[in-house]
């Protein structure tokens, strides 16, 4: 039997063709993750981006990033885009509890598998995400109370605190508050005499801590800020007001970000609970695991521990944040 010459490079080429493209196409296509940042608000979320960032990268997950400018509208609408776009996984991390059935419905609807991300939302269906992956709010504020009821064992006298809130309607304020709240209640001295919200940041935290030394003074002995942001920031209003950080105001923040070390270091502020913002490794492997037909927990908790200032020097080389 003859082949033509032609015929037969014709043969070959479809050959090639037919083999060769299903492969190609399989090695182009890749995990798409869309995820909803809150914004830029702290040193924590920073890190939380590049972390999210960085590990798309190394995981080979094409990664379409948008930044809500802690506006839950803007997350609405980036939540829409990834869904139209058809994404394979969406991720975000919600900038309040509320308010998001309605979005979550559709992206159930269009089978897109949801990861929340460091914060929970507030929803009776628990059918519209996959998983909530971060840490156990509740178990910082607990943490922060702790150690402020060991601090004043054997002291006399009432213990006034203050407290800076993150913001309204964020599952880590609601959270922080409920349990530190929770953890000081063993100390009928402990009184929580002003409590307000500093929106997560430096300059807020620092605006309503003046409000608070205007209004009560010297009668503050504790400040507790859901976050460091607003602890640094309100260390600059006491020290503006003439009085000594630490010394004249014992100083209890969240996150363990390395501003806070500094400031422990310059004995400015007495202890930070750990909330680690390294979420970006745990995210893409969870996607990974989606994609491949595995299943989740409903709760990944990350692990933590709490830095009192005497431990500062020693562990402030092995932060990452």
């Amino acid at each position: 039997m003859k082949f033509h010459r032609r015929t037969l490079f014709a043969a070959l080429a479809a050959a090639s063709l037919t083999t060769a493209w299903p492969l190609r196409a399989l090695a182009q296509k890749k995990i798409v993750l869309g995820f909803s940042q809150i914004g830029a608000e702290s040193e924590w979320r920073t890190a939380n981006t590049e972390s999210i960032k960085s590990a798309a990268r190394e995981a080979g997950i094409e990664l379409k990033f948008s930044d809500a400018q802690q506006k839950q509208e803007n997350q609405i609408k980036a939540i829409r885009s990834f869904i139209a776009q058809r994404v394979d996984v969406i991720a975000f991390s919600p900038v309040v509890e509320s308010g998001w059935d309605t979005v979550l419905r559709e992206a159930k609807a269009a089978k897109i598998p949801v990861i929340l991300t460091d914060r929970a939302v507030d929803s009776k269906d628990t059918s519209l995400y996959v998983t909530f992956m971060g840490s156990d709010f509740v178990e910082e504020g607990r943490k922060a109370g702790r150690w402020l009821v060991e601090k004043v064992k054997g002291k006399a006298g009432e213990v006034n605190v203050v407290e800076l809130q993150g913001t309204v309607g964020s599952a880590p304020a609601i959270d922080r508050k409920k349990g530190f709240e929770e953890a000081i209640k063993v100390e009928p001295r402990i009184k929580i005499i002003r409590s307000q919200t500093g929106d997560f940041t430096r300059a807020k935290g620092k605006e309503v801590m003046e409000a608070f030394l205007k209004a009560e003074g010297r009668k503050i002995n504790v400040l507790y800020a859901h976050n460091d942001d607003m602890a640094i920031g309100a260390i600059q209003a006491i020290e503006e007001a003439g009085m000594a950080p630490s010394k004249d105001i014992t100083i209890i923040s969240i996150d363990a970000v390395k501003g806070a070390f500094e400031a422990m270091m310059a004995g400015k502020l007495d202890v930070t609970v750990e909330c680690s913002p390294l979420l970006g490794p745990q995210l893409m492997s969870a996607v990974k695991d989606l994609k491949a037909g595995k299943s989740l927990p409903k709760r990944i908790i990350t692990e933590e521990t709490i830095f009192p200032m005497e431990v500062a020097t020693r562990e402030f080389p092995k932060r990452k944040y």
